[in-house]
């Protein structure tokens, strides 16, 4: 029997809550972003003029690694909390953090006034980014997953993923017209910075949003049983969510992680090294590199609901391996239609890229939610995804880059995102289906033992 806390909410209190989380994670995104477009176009030669203008792009994507090293640290201290404490708290917490990070870079000096403090000073702004998102992405899908009901919870679980996308697209729509309309003079002096300070706008908005919106209900309830056993056993603690996730989803631990190493490593080859290949190898201007991943965006935006509500019908995994399998073949295809430097040729390999992508990024918020308890599911779903970062998203440009440099072709790459497909079709084949499972359940053994029930049939009450 489904519990009240598993009941469909309202339309309009699921409306203003997949809004207030969208908003969050667009504006986390577009800030993380910023970072990445700004690594590979600007902060080469800001922040590390001395090098060869290859190897301060590398130096410059090595900052931009740092923030994902910092992503797992977020997904510990958040998801504790968030386990802890309730999900809210923990993801206004998140966007204040993002935000006064990435308006403080607007604030930075370079290179030429500070000298060595300067990317310094950069690499601790980055820091604190990467932890910051580390909490955020958990936090926003849960919110989202646990007021939604089970039958359609792939679609709404999924617009919190298009916060990526839509952040892809503020940041690289921003960028693109600041190039178009300023110099590369004016842009590399001061132009720059605009992008980065407008973030201090767009946290306030996202704030005033996130602060009306409900605690996930789920959480309410399961917080309100764990007191209630606490005092009926008299229980003095109760064991610490990262401890109990490792315990009972360990395995579900690492199969996130494994399904996220292709849809990490290709969404970054896609997004931030295609700057500089483009650039580089094809030569394409910025500015139509710019104009494909913002054309290209759009589409990835639009067709992530439809993925996930796909995933409504037809099972998480189903679509998640179409994903993994669909970008791994299209690799090659992927670099010959950039290496003919022709526009058309430019937005088509982008946009197949993240459409395919987007069959992984939809059923993710969802498939990752629906894996663990509710007292541990910040914690298990935050780790899961985080930690895999560090190995798949953080390094993808660091090794895209360094493959080119070294074998001035786009085959090494092209491999490298298909032997990462390749562990993710392993990862979420060893799976369990989890579409009809109910995040009302609030113990591991629940989840555990009713990997296959229908929602009606699967609470513990």
């Amino acid at each position: 029997m489904a519990s009240a806390a598993s009941a469909p909410p309202t339309p309009g209190n699921l409306k203003r809550i997949v809004a207030a989380s969208l908003i969050g994670t667009t504006i986390e995104w577009y800030d993380f972003f910023l970072y990445g477009s700004a690594a590979a176009l600007v902060f080469n030669k800001l922040f590390f003029p001395d090098s060869d203008p290859l190897v301060g792009t590398l130096l410059s994507f090595l900052t931009y690694a740092v923030g994902f090293a910092a992503r797992p640290l977020g997904a510990l201290v958040f998801g504790h909390y968030g386990d802890r404490l309730g999900r809210k708290k923990l993801l206004v917490l998140s966007l204040l953090l993002m935000g006064g990070a990435t308006f403080a870079i607007g604030l930075l000096p370079t290179h030429a006034s500070v000298g060595a403090a300067a990317p310094v000073l950069l690499t601790a702004l980055r820091l604190v980014q990467g932890f910051a998102l580390g909490g955020e992405w958990g936090g926003a899908v849960l919110l989202v997953s646990e007021h939604g009901d089970a039958r359609r919870r792939g679609f709404w679980a999924s617009w919190p993923q298009t916060g990526a996308p839509a952040g892809q697209l503020l940041a690289t729509g921003v960028l693109s017209l600041l190039t178009a309309v300023l110099s590369d003079d004016a842009f590399g002096s001061w132009g720059w910075r605009i992008p980065f300070l407008l973030s201090g706008v767009l946290v306030a908005v996202g704030l005033w949003i996130r602060l009306s919106v409900d605690e996930s209900p789920v959480f309410r309830e399961a917080l309100a049983r764990a007191e209630a056993r606490k005092a009926t056993r008299a229980e003095a603690t109760e064991q610490l969510p990262l401890v109990s996730v490792l315990r009972h989803h360990w395995r579900d631990i690492l199969v996130a992680m494994g399904a996220r190493m292709a849809e990490n490593i290709s969404y970054y080859v896609i997004t931030a090294f295609i700057l500089v290949y483009a650039t580089t190898s094809a030569g394409v201007s910025k500015q139509t590199a710019l104009n494909a991943v913002l054309i290209a965006s759009a589409v990835h935006f639009a067709v992530i609901p439809a993925w996930g509500a796909l995933s409504d019908r037809v099972g998480r995994r189903p679509v998640y391996l179409l994903g993994a399998v669909g970008v791994g073949l299209w690799m090659f295809p992927f670099f010959s239609l950039i290496d003919t430097g022709g526009f058309g040729s430019l937005v088509l390999a982008v946009t197949v890229g993240l459409v395919l992508h987007g069959a992984m990024y939809a059923p993710q918020a969802a498939f990752f939610s629906e894996m663990f308890a509710t007292r541990m599911r910040y914690s298990g779903a935050s780790i899961g995804a985080q930690f895999a970062s560090v190995a798949a998203g953080a390094p993808a440009p660091l090794i895209a880059t360094a493959l080119l440099s070294d074998y001035d072709s786009s085959t090494p790459i092209a491999l490298y995102v298909i032997a990462a497909a390749a562990l993710t079709v392993v990862a979420v084949l060893v799976a369990k289906e989890t579409r009809l499972r109910d995040l009302a359940d609030v113990s591991a053994e629940a989840v555990a033992d009713t990997a296959s029930a229908p929602a009606a049939d699967a609470h513990i009450a």
